[in-house]
């Protein structure tokens, strides 16, 4: 019997980077995530995060009552100390009569108008315009905010929101000595 040896040579086609411009058109992991918690936002009313880890998990996240969310949504900052939870809500060009919040359970609602007009007269040209409409943002509050002793302020815009811990949750709260070693 003859052996015959057949050597096959096999092309493979060479890897090449992808041009930056492609790149940088390919969407992030977070703007995917991004998108896939605004499909469930809106079939479900919000993403059920306590179904995740805990670390995922953010009690101030805001609550979307409704499938349809106005055109404008003030921009809200969370701080946390030792002794209360702060809010401040970003809203310029609003007056405080236009402000409400209100408490139910848990949620902390903030609702209002935004209203604004602006007329200008000069030779040759007349402009006016009327910019308004609602907004509102909700808040699921953690267990241990004093309902009790929540207070607002607004000043210059800007409406702050103090959130107090109960008594127990501040006793719970202690530091830990770091020692170097």
């Amino acid at each position: 019997m003859n052996d015959v040896t057949k050597e096959v040579t096999v092309e493979r086609p060479q890897k090449t980077a992808m041009p930056a411009r492609k790149m940088a058109e390919l969407p992030s992991l977070e703007d995917l995530r991004h998108e896939v918690e605004s499909v469930f936002d809106r079939f479900v009313g919000g993403w059920p995060r306590r179904m995740g880890s805990l670390f995922d998990w953010d009690p101030f996240r805001e609550v979307r009552p409704s499938l349809t969310m106005p055109e404008w949504r003030p921009r809200a900052d969370v701080r946390e100390t030792d002794k209360a939870y702060q809010i401040d809500v970003e809203l310029p060009g609003v007056d405080e009569k236009d402000v409400e919040v209100t408490m139910t359970d848990d949620l902390m609602t903030v609702r209002g108008e935004k209203k604004a007009e602006r007329e200008e007269k000069e030779e040759g040209y007349y402009l006016a315009e009327r910019t308004y409409g609602s907004f509102q943002r909700s808040f699921r509050l953690p267990e241990d905010v004093d309902a009790d002793k929540i207070g607002a302020e607004f000043s210059k815009g800007v409406l702050r929101v103090t959130l107090p811990k109960s008594p127990e949750a501040q006793a719970k709260t202690r530091k830990i000595k770091v020692k170097a070693k």
